[in-house]
């Protein structure tokens, strides 16, 4: 027999690195990607996305220390799967920690973190993680493999990438991306039936968000540089309110049928 999945709102998630960008193109304080973070709340926004890199090229560790002091919502600390970055996490305990990939030889063909070939590397790490009382998200490819591996290794969440199909999006390949519509909702059902809590996110924008909010199994999504562009024509407020208002409309309908 199948059952329709439960359809929950869906959750926005403003990732605020490259207001650090650009405030690091100067150097000095300004723009504050901490306020940057207050605004996106005031906005819409349920969370805050922040990626401290290991080259420290935007968010850097005092960053870090202002937003889990200052925000009242949840922080996603993405970071690489190193011990430096591990230190970090568990001194400073965000809500969540999404493991991305740093370097090419992390990943997998499509851009996700290779979970399969990574899994001895994760899961001690996952582990600490977990015994700290944070969350931890993979971003990964929607392959049934990923997949598989991510649950074995007792993550919470699964963060979709997105990707592929912006640029398929991008270049208006009509085929290719029906297959990657395709390819991210079957990932979310089979990630959904394995216990995780699906997340996506990577190159959304407004013209591709509404496919991805659509897919009843999706609670959250991840969207960033494309905002912090929208910004500097139209102010932040104002982008964020755009895609809330988008995400809630491309949702409504899936709401309803299962009310």
């Amino acid at each position: 027999m199948h059952h329709t999945p439960r359809v929950s709102p869906l959750r926005l998630g403003v990732n605020i690195d490259h207001v650090a960008t650009i405030r690091n193109a100067r150097g000095g304080r300004h723009p504050d990607p901490l306020r940057a973070a207050h605004l996106a709340i005031e906005a819409g926004a349920d969370g805050i996305t922040a990626h401290l890199r290991e080259d420290r090229r935007h968010i850097s560790d005092t960053d870090i220390a202002r937003l889990k002091d200052e925000l009242t919502r949840p922080l996603n600390f993405e970071m690489a799967a190193t011990p430096e970055m591990l230190a970090i996490a568990l001194r400073h305990v965000p809500h969540a920690c999404c493991l991305v990939p740093e370097k090419r030889e992390e990943r997998t063909t499509e851009g996700g973190l290779d979970v399969v070939g990574g899994a001895k590397h994760l899961a001690p790490l996952i582990a600490d993680l977990k015994a700290a009382g944070i969350r931890v998200s993979l971003f990964i490819e929607a392959d049934v493999g990923a997949i598989e591996a991510s649950a074995k290794l007792g993550a919470d969440i699964v963060e979709l990438h997105t990707g592929t199909y912006c640029e398929q999006a991008l270049d208006n390949k009509a085929a290719g991306i029906a297959r990657e519509i395709a390819r991210l909702a079957e990932g979310a059902r089979r990630a959904r039936a394995a216990g995780l809590e699906v997340h996506a996110g990577h190159g959304l924008t407004y013209n591709t968000v509404r496919a991805i909010a659509q897919i009843p199994e999706v609670v959250e999504l991840n969207i960033g540089h494309f905002l912090i562009g929208e910004a500097i024509f139209g102010g932040l407020s104002p982008a964020i309110g755009r895609m809330r208002a988008l995400m809630d409309a491309a949702r409504q309908p899936a709401l309803e049928t299962t009310r």
